[in-house]
Order: structure tokens, then C-alpha cells, then sequence
């Protein structure tokens, strides 16, 4: 008889200007790793869909509600929890984190943005399961404009190519770059500036999410390579 439980974990990326891309972990109350840094996640209720666990324990141990939320991957390799046996289904999330404010509750004593390039030790896989999430991430950011959601609703140019470059981790062709992004016709341009640095003024743009979904109704394949 099998006696196996089903649990799931968040990889919640985050962005803030000009900075490394981030990551949500909590510092956990309760043993194993008791005050040591992991994802966010816990058990599935016998009652409650995974998608619903996973927006539960978000909620719960970090107040946030993502902008976007995907299942990942399975994780299940025997000895992953010294407890017992379980299987985790990871997601991978993106917040602005300007407008979410962390709480933490529940299982979780702290919670924290930290740069993927420097993160604490962590409890159980969860290094594996940010590794295969930021494989997702840099692969999937260059063929669907998930990016936006990491940006404010009014950005400057600069702060699209500067997330771009960030996430997929090497410099860009920037006169191609903005040139794909203005043939898509998916940015608004605002009446609104932003002064940075010694330069003019530069203007600020909005990504239009219905002309978006509208061409991908059409077989619109966005790409920026």
C-alpha cells in the first residue's frame, strides 16, 4: 500500500529596477530545517486542488498572490523530505514586488527577496527546483512576453531591455531588440516621461495585454530572437 504524500512548492521570481532578478523563500518555523530558508509550499489538503494549495500556501506563509502562476515540474525523488515519502508539484510565479508587500504567517517565520545569484542555503531539493525553474524561465521569457508582469504598469524602454537582459543572463542586440518589440504593436505609448541620469527624459510605455491575447488567437508567435 502506497503511503505517499503530495505537497507543493512556489519558485516566485521577482524584479526590481536595475537589480538581479529575485526570489521569494521563507524562513521556516517548524522543524525539519527549522529556521532555515526555503520556498514557499506545504501539503496538499485531502480536499483542495493544487493550484488552490499552492495559491493557499503563498498567501499564508508570504501574503502575495502572484500576477503569474504555471505548474513546473514533479519532484519525487525518495529522501527529498526526512519526514516521509512525498512528491511536490513546483510552480513558477511572477510578482512585481512594488506591489506586494511580504507577510509572513503560518509555517513561516520570515519572509524575503534574495538575488538568485546570492541565496542562502536551502532546505530540502529546493536548489534543484530553482535551477530547473530558472531554466523555464530564460527559455520561455524569449518566445512569450510573460516578462511584463515583473515590470511596473508605466516603464521606460530601458527597463524592458534591462529585465530582458537580466533574466536571460547576457548582453542583447538592443537596436534589434527594440525594434521586434515596437513591430509587435503590443507597447503603449503614454504622454508620461521618466528623466534618467544626464539624458532627456525618456517615455513610458504600457504593454497592451488584449491586443496580445487577440493575436495569439490569430497564431501569433512572439519572439525576440
Amino acid at each position: 500500500m502506497q503511503n505517499i504524500k503530495v505537497a507543493v512548492d512556489a519558485v516566485i521570481f521577482g524584479y526590481f529596477d536595475k537589480k538581479d532578478l529575485q526570489i521569494l523563500l521563507i524562513k521556516r518555523k517548524i522543524d525539519p530545517f527549522k529556521g532555515g530558508w526555503a520556498l514557499p509550499g506545504g501539503l496538499v489538503l485531502d480536499d483542495e486542488n493544487l493550484d488552490d494549495a499552492v495559491k493557499r500556501e503563498l498567501c499564508e506563509e508570504a501574503g502575495i498572490k502572484p500576477d503569474f502562476l504555471e505548474q513546473l515540474y514533479t519532484f519525487g525523488n525518495v529522501g527529498r523530505d526526512p519526514r516521509n515519502r512525498v512528491v511536490s508539484v513546483a510552480y513558477l510565479g511572477l510578482v512585481n514586488p512594488s506591489y506586494h508587500e511580504l507577510f509572513a504567517d503560518s509555517d513561516a517565520e520570515d519572509a524575503r527577496w534574495f538575488s538568485v545569484n546570492k541565496l542562502p542555503k536551502l532546505a530540502f531539493d529546493h536548489d534543484k527546483i530553482i535551477d530547473t525553474a530558472l531554466k523555464r524561465l530564460r527559455t520561455k521569457i524569449q518566445y512569450h512576453p510573460i516578462g511584463f508582469n515583473l515590470l511596473n504598469e508605466e516603464f521606460p524602454f530601458s527597463d524592458l531591455e534591462n529585465l530582458y537582459k537580466t533574466i536571460i543572463g547576457q548582453e542583447i542586440d538592443r537596436r534589434n531588440f527594440r525594434k521586434k518589440m515596437m513591430s509587435y504593436g503590443l507597447l503603449n505609448e503614454t504622454n508620461n516621461v521618466k528623466k534618467e541620469g544626464s539624458g532627456r527624459p525618456g517615455k513610458l510605455f504600457t504593454f497592451n495585454q488584449e491586443k496580445y491575447k487577440e493575436l495569439e488567437e490569430q497564431g501569433f508567435y512572439f519572439e525576440i530572437k
